[in-house]
C-alpha cells in the first residue's frame, strides 16, 4: 500500500546540549524541607521526588530510550491544522485487524511499546496468529511530538475526528480503539463519531506507570 502523501517519516534526535541543559536545571533545583512524616499524606514526599531528579540527572540513559523508540516506524502528518505524531506497525499476518491505541495524562506512546510485539506477533509471543492486530498509536495534540497545540479547542470529540481521519490516511476502513486515561474518553468517542468504522472498543487498561506510582489514589 502506497503512504499517503501528506505523511512523512520520523526519527527522534535530540540535541545533546538540549540534554545536558536540563542535567543542568536538575542540579541547579532549589529542593524544600520536607514537610512531618514527608508521605502522600502531606503531598509528593521530597525525600522520592529528589531520588527521582537524581536518577533522571545521572542515571537515566535517553539516549537508549530513544534508539528503542527509533527502531519502531513513526511517523508525522498534519490533520485539522495540528502537526500529529504517531507510531505504525503493521503485523504480517494477512488477517491482522488495525487497531489505534491512545495514551492518558501525563503520559506518551511509551505506555504501549510492551504490547506491540505481542500484538502485532501474536505467534513469536506464544499466541495465536489469529489474534493479530496492526497498531497505530498517536501522540495526543500537545504532548511529546504532537506539539505545541496551534489552537484551542482540542476536545476527545475533534481528537477522535482526528482519529478516524488518520485511520483513513493509512488505508484503514475498519478497526478497533482502545485507550487508557484520557485515551479512555478518547477510544469510545472515535466509535461515536465515526458509526459503523469501529468494530469495538475494548475495556481500559491501567498502565505499569500508573501501578508503580506511590501516590495514587484509587
Amino acid at each position: 500500500m502506497a503512504p499517503h502523501e501528506d505523511i512523512a517519516s520520523f526519527r527522534i534526535d535530540i540535541e545533546q546540549g538540549d540534554i545536558e541543559q536540563l542535567h543542568r536545571r536538575l542540579s541547579y533545583t532549589r529542593w524544600p524541607a520536607p514537610l512531618p512524616g514527608d508521605d502522600c499524606a502531606v503531598g509528593v514526599p521530597v525525600t522520592w521526588l529528589r531520588d527521582l531528579a537524581t536518577y533522571w540527572r545521572d542515571d537515566y540513559d535517553w539516549r537508549a530510550a530513544e534508539s528503542e523508540l527509533n527502531d519502531i516506524a513513526q511517523f508525522t502528518t498534519v490533520i485539522d491544522g495540528q502537526r500529529i505524531h504517531f507510531l505504525h506497525v503493521r503485523s504480517a499476518e494477512s488477517g491482522a485487524l488495525p487497531l489505534i491505541l491512545t495514551h492518558g495524562w501525563p503520559g506518551s506512546v511509551v505506555e504501549f511499546l510492551d504490547v506491540i510485539g505481542p500484538l502485532t506477533d501474536p505467534a513469536g509471543n506464544g499466541g495465536d496468529p489469529g489474534d493479530a492486530f496492526s497498531v497505530v498509536i498517536p501522540t495526543l495534540p500537545g504532548f511529546g511530538f504532537s506539539g505545541p497545540v496551534c489552537e484551542a479547542g482540542w476536545t476527545t470529540t475533534r481528537i477522535a475526528s482526528a482519529w478516524d481521519e488518520l485511520m483513513t490516511r493509512l488505508g484503514y476502513r475498519r478497526y478497533g480503539t482502545q485507550g487508557g486515561d484520557i485515551g479512555a474518553a478518547v477510544a469510545p468517542e472515535v466509535a461515536r463519531v465515526t458509526p459503523g468504522r469501529v468494530v469495538g472498543v475494548p475495556p481500559m487498561a491501567v498502565p505499569a506507570a500508573f501501578r508503580k506510582y506511590p501516590c495514587r489514589t484509587t
